[in-house]
């Protein structure tokens, strides 16, 4: 029997190796190759920064630890963690209460919660300092209704601080701990709950001791995502002029000219990032639930009135107006009198979003199906081992895998040019980074994940007897990939498609390291006009980002009904 195989799988002595399902020795083939190279060009940039920081031409380790370093690991952690106890405790509760209990709205809000993935978090945030700044709606509204006359006649808190940095990354991200939460709560038996509430057990009893044990995995993964999320943030805390680490690689890099620096503070977010990952990894192995009935009830929910139904829609949809109601009521009110949408800027940036993202999403789906089909084909251990480790660019922050895209392609541009300047005597200029070649680099590793996980699940609900059948009838291995899992395939790789080109459009940090002199996207038209207090001529790109964002947010709200 193949060391390859299930051990209650029947495999006739030389049948899979006869089918070419399996080639574990010999010459390594193409799946094999190719697999390995997909998986060094996702790797490429966490290497190339590691190199980096280890082999700076000016060490400044010990000033930035003398300086600036503990500002920025101090900031970062405060806003990861206070993300992510924000976000744990509003998805938590929303998930909770509409997978528990019918009221008034219920319906539409279970949905509407979702939302709020639509808006990125750096939108949000120039949306609330333009709703709460002194020359504001609200402040405005205030001073009209109780005769003040200017700031020194009442108190306002600040809106540019780390707390409100934490406010608007909570009502961004909050979707991801809701979403997976929402999925552990319904998946859950309803005769668990019968008990406890047969036992006098009150509805704070049955959340602590029932529901929240059996969904602790899927929230602490929810959890971690929102503060890997908030590690790559850099729009948002730019804005509010909070220090991080992300904004230290801009600062030490493109202010300091030291990029020696930048790597090692792309290390320490590297650090961060695998210490998230870990956690959270460790976390789902050291819990496991099973249920052992095959027929299970399901949850039933129970139906509220009164001022509870009040308390309960409350609860549910502040953090929808929050996260999506207020950021884009700002932006519209702007961009019925914005000039913006007329002028040729935004076609352009439009075309480049558009462009990019495309070309990326396709690139990345194409080999995520590649590198898993190969996986499969070829047998091996080294693309096995490989294939999981690709997921670590998801994890890298944008700016991070920008400081290790642009070194190695610099200098790969600089040896192409100098190598034809020296055949043909003419210069050809910068081939790569010169292009929007390197943004398409970057999407590409930034979320092979989220195409690769895709991918690999469907490809493993795929009846092992398709393929042997179609390899028995002398088809090849590429000839079974097209027409035989290709059509299974075709909706889950439409869902990662679309799931990757609506990041591209969202991803910042990344952009602005990356792309071409005078080449703008949407993410970077929005944050070049409101970093210039400027927000009627963004709110166009930000509502472009929003409504891609909505298509992204209503397949997934159908995919999980």
């Amino acid at each position: 029997m193949s060391d390859h195989l299930p051990q209650n799988t029947f495999d006739p002595p030389g049948l899979l190796h006869r089918l070419g399902l399996r080639t574990t020795r010999g010459w390594p083939g193409v799946w094999s190759v190719g697999s390995a190279l997909i998986a060094a060009l996702v790797l490429m940039p966490v290497v190339a920064v590691l190199w980096l920081a280890l082999t700076p031409s000016e060490n400044v380790w010990p000033h930035l630890l003398a300086t600036t370093l503990p500002r920025y690991v101090g900031n970062t952690v405060i806003l990861m963690f206070g993300v992510g106890l924000l976000t744990a405790c509003v998805g938590t509760g929303a998930a909770w209460i509409v997978s528990m209990y019918r009221f008034p709205g219920r319906g539409w809000l279970q949905w509407a919660l979702l939302l709020p993935l639509a808006v990125p978090a750096y939108v949000g945030a120039y949306a609330l300092v333009d709703f709460l700044e002194y020359a504001g709606p609200l402040q405005t509204a205030m001073r009209q209704v109780f005769g003040w006359t200017n700031s020194q006649d009442y108190w306002f808190p600040r809106v540019r601080t780390r707390g409100a940095a934490i406010l608007v990354l909570s009502a961004a991200l909050y979707p991801y701990v809701y979403l997976l939460a929402r999925a552990a709560f319904r998946e859950q038996s309803g005769a668990g709950y019968e008990v406890a509430r047969a036992l006098g057990v009150g509805p704070l009893g049955r959340f602590f001791r029932v529901g929240l044990p059996l969904a602790r995995p899927a929230i602490a993964a929810g959890v971690a995502v929102a503060m890997m999320e908030t590690v790559n943030d850099f729009g948002t805390v730019d804005y509010f002029a909070v220090q991080t680490l992300t904004t230290g690689i801009f600062s030490v890099w493109l202010q300091a000219g030291n990029l020696g620096g930048a790597a090692q503070i792309a290390t320490c977010v590297l650090v961060l990032i695998v210490f998230l990952v870990t956690l959270e990894k460790i976390n789902r192995r050291k819990i496991r639930f099973f249920s052992t009935a095959r027929g299970q009830r399901p949850v039933q929910a129970y139906k509220l009135s009164g001022w509870r139904s009040v308390v309960a829609f409350a609860a549910c949809f502040v953090p929808f107006a929050a996260g999506f109601v207020l950021p884009v009521s700002v932006l519209l009110s702007h961009a019925f009198d914005a000039q913006e949408w007329v002028r040729p800027g935004l076609a352009r940036a439009l075309f480049h979003t558009l462009s990019v993202g495309s070309a990326a999403a396709i690139l990345t789906v194409l080999a995520a199906v590649f590198m898993v089909y190969g996986v499969r084909m070829s047998g091996r251990r080294l693309p096995a081992l490989l294939l999981p480790v690709t997921a670590i660019g998801y994890a890298a922050p944008g700016a991070v895998l920008g400081l290790g895209i642009l070194i190695p392609l610099a200098a790969l541009d600089n040896r192409v040019a100098d190598a034809v300047f020296a055949m043909t005597g003419n210069d050809p200029g910068l081939l790569l980074t010169g292009t929007a070649f390197a943004l398409v680099l970057a999407y590409f590793v930034r979320f092979f994940a989220i195409a690769q996980g895709t991918a690999d699940a469907a490809l493993g609900r795929v009846p092992p007897s398709l393929p042997m059948a179609a390899r028995s009838l002398g088809q090849t291995a590429g000839g079974t990939l097209r027409h035989v899992h290709a059509p299974l395939l075709r909706a889950s790789l439409g869902s990662a498609l679309l799931l990757v080109f609506v990041d591209c459009v969202k991803e910042l940090p990344a952009t602005l390291l990356l792309r071409p002199f005078n080449y703008d996207t949407l993410a970077t038209r929005v944050h070049s006009k409101a970093s210039l207090e400027n927000l009627a001529e963004a709110a166009p790109a930000a509502l472009s980002i929003t409504l891609v964002g909505l298509i992204a947010v209503a397949f997934l709200a159908r995919a999980n009904r």
